[in-house]
């Protein structure tokens, strides 16, 4: 019998759905778990990913602010607060932003709230790791902001980071404690295939063969605080050949950087699922030079095989382990690339797969089950 069943009445809170994305994949993976229960979010921007009929938005999804976040922001904490009566007996809560504001008009009594924070929203609470944070407005909303955020944190609630990092900050922001239970990575998914090469199309397959021997990858929306540019910088220290897969607003600020490097640099727009795992497979070196609350995408590679270079502050340092599955730095200095590339690519490549399983779906399932019908 499921908790679902023994629990009573439930539903599943996101903050917007986008098509794509790591705190996506966490909604989703919680779905799966719960199939039955309802899901509300302020507004839905994904095709055909969620059975619709279970899901709800909020009044902001039939307005133009729906395609701007920033212009959306100062209507989500009251909205939050003013969800449609519903008898629901619990909620799981994605949270980064103030999803974990949610209250239901008419709520129980003993409704239960289970809280799993991706972040407190960073340009709120540490616009030191998101740039969207260091502005004069945002800096002045963020100081009226905190009071309400951290007075709706503390109404009743059990509370789940995805690292000990994140962890951290809860505690800061909130004074709160918090367990941690990692996300789900498609590990099972990735080690399923010997070789995604023969998974491929056939212009796939020749995008794959055109690239050069013994790249470093970097592999990530094409965004700032993402600083794909130490991925070419590392290449150049390595003196290897780099691969930038995916898409963003930095693709320009890249292809000028890329230009002006001493290797040879190489893109892959927008790779589909099994181009990205078979760059991962064929890789000498994934790269991930920036500040992640977990960092999914190294523990992908991992998955695969690759060695990884990491940045030593963040979620990253819980997953990657120096020496056995690749190397942590702080992206510096070029001595320190050169020498952490040399490192990483020197551990074990069973290892390296081994670690990756810590952290699969399987495992995610297991702790949100046990979390959610504990109480």
């Amino acid at each position: 019998m499921s908790s679902v069943t023994k629990g009573g009445r439930g539903v599943l809170v996101h903050e917007w759905i986008a098509q794509a994305g790591g705190s996506e994949n966490v909604f989703q993976a919680m779905n799966d778990i719960y199939p039955d229960a309802d899901l509300f979010c302020l507004w839905n921007d994904s095709t055909g990913r969620f059975d619709e009929s279970h899901l709800r938005q909020t009044w902001l999804a039939r307005t133009p602010l729906r395609r701007s976040k920033a212009a959306a922001l100062p209507f989500m904490p009251l909205t939050w607060r003013r969800l449609p009566n519903a008898d629901y007996d619990w909620a799981l809560i994605s949270s980064h932003l103030f999803a974990h504001h949610a209250r239901f008009v008419g709520q129980r009594a003993d409704f239960r709230r289970y809280v799993y924070v991706h972040t407190p929203a960073r340009y709120i609470w540490n616009p030191e790791l998101d740039g969207r944070g260091t502005s004069l407005p945002a800096r002045t909303i963020a100081a009226a902001l905190k009071p309400v955020d951290r007075r709706r944190a503390n109404e009743p609630a059990s509370f789940a980071a995805n690292s000990s990092f994140v962890r951290d900050r809860i505690a800061r922001a909130w004074g709160l404690d918090s367990q941690v239970i990692f996300p789900p990575v498609e590990v099972e998914s990735i080690q399923a295939v010997e070789d995604w090469r023969s998974r491929l199309s056939e212009a796939e397959q020749e995008q794959l063969d055109g690239l050069p021997e013994g790249f470093v990858l970097g592999a990530s929306r094409f965004i700032p605080y993402k600083r794909l540019d130490l991925v070419i910088e590392t290449g150049e220290a390595a003196g290897r050949p780099v691969v930038l897969a995916g898409k963003g607003p930095e693709l320009a600020n890249l292809r000028a950087r890329a230009a002006a490097a001493s290797v040879p640099v190489h893109f892959v727009l927008a790779p589909s699922g099994p181009l990205l795992w078979a760059l991962y497979q064929r890789t000498a070196l994934y790269v991930f030079p920036a500040v992640e609350d977990f960092g999914i995408m190294p523990v992908e590679a991992m998955a695969a095989g690759a060695p990884v270079l990491a940045q030593s502050v963040g979620g990253t340092s819980e997953s990657v382990v120096p020496g056995r599955t690749g190397a942590l730095i702080p992206f510096t200095t070029r001595a320190e690339m050169a020498e952490g590339a040399e490192q990483a690519m020197a551990t074990d490549r069973e290892e390296r797969r081994a670690r990756a399983q810590e952290f699969s779906r399987r495992r995610f399932e297991e702790r949100i089950r046990s979390w959610v019908g504990a109480a």
